[in-house]
């Protein structure tokens, strides 16, 4: 039981330590840090961690990157199909191949030399049926020739009009509308890839790494936790009486053992009140109604904070 009886007082002494009141009007507060945790959207092997736990990165700066060759293969494919959709498009502007139109232009040719020889035989018949020197069976089969040459040469040119002119309006509506299905899905595959490597959204310290290279990451776990000197705080509680003296806005003064004064303006006022704070600095402040408030100071001088850092805070009247 003796040990016992010395572990209390010894426990006791460490919790008063804290209870000391700040001097003059300061109040207690504490530093956090708002953490920006950087995921990609897409599972992967992580193949590249080109960042360490404690480095100061600059904005847009290489922060890891999960293996890609899948969806690399997948924008390849997006881009030959959109070409190929492209191609089919120009195709059906521009009407045949030019070597499809030669075949026809060669056709009316030979039909209008039958054509002109089918007429040419049609007069001789009949004058020769006036004299009375062939049938008329011989002379309808002569007529007959001569329509089907002449029908057949205007068969040939309107072919060959049809041949030169595009595709149908509706043909050429679906194949536009292909075409931006195919560039919809290249975008898509290039966003894809690009979420396979993730840099720096702004300067900040690199507070932790959650994997090592060669481990699965699945899409939407954060591989690397950052801190930006702009995302850094300092909480603190204001008791009820005092609420009215302060607003959003408001400079105030941070001071932290072993550091020089630091400026920050009041950023938040909760609207709902607390009991205590979360840690007791005091035994005035319990069961008091107290509110929470928020300042930020400036990126420059927040680089020297840390969360977890308790600091005192003075209003600047």
């Amino acid at each position: 039981m003796r040990p016992a009886l010395f572990a209390l007082p010894y426990g006791f002494t460490l919790l008063c330590a804290g209870c000391t009141p700040a001097p003059g009007n300061a109040l207690q507060g504490y530093i956090e840090g708002d953490y920006v945790y950087m995921a990609s959207s897409q599972p992967g092997r992580l193949s590249k961690l080109q960042v360490q736990a404690g480095q100061q990165v600059a904005a847009g700066a290489a922060l890891f990157a999960l293996d890609s060759d899948n969806e690399a293969a997948a924008a390849r494919q997006a881009e030959r199909q959109l070409e190929a959709a492209r191609a089919q498009l120009a195709d059906l502007q521009t009407g045949k191949r030019p070597q499809e139109l030669d075949v026809t232009r060669a056709q009316l040719a030979q039909a209008q030399i039958e054509a002109q020889r089918s007429a040419t035989q049609l007069r001789r018949d009949e004058q020769q049926a006036q004299a009375g020197g062939i049938a008329p069976a011989q002379l309808d089969q002569s007529r007959a020739a001569a329509a089907a040459a002449s029908a057949q040469v205007k068969q040939l040119r309107s072919s060959l009009a049809v041949a030169a002119l595009p595709g149908r309006e509706q043909q050429l509506k679906a194949q536009v509308a292909q075409i931006a299905a195919a560039q919809a899905a290249l975008d898509q595959a290039r966003w894809r890839l690009t979420q396979k490597s993730l840099a720096a959204p702004a300067a900040a310290l690199v507070n932790d790494t959650l994997y090592r290279e060669g481990e699965w990451v699945p899409a939407g776990s954060p591989v690397v936790k950052l801190l930006p000197p702009g995302n850094i705080k300092v909480r603190f509680f204001v008791p009820e009486p005092e609420l009215g003296r302060w607003q959003p806005g408001q400079t105030v003064t941070l001071r932290c053992d072993g550091c020089q004064p630091v400026a920050a303006k009041v950023s938040r006022i909760n609207n709902e009140a607390e009991y205590t704070p979360p840690v007791i600095y005091s035994q005035e402040n319990r069961s008091k109604l107290v509110f929470m408030l928020e300042a930020r100071p400036a990126p420059a001088d927040a680089a020297r904070l840390h969360p977890g850092q308790p600091v005192e805070v003075l209003r600047n009247d």
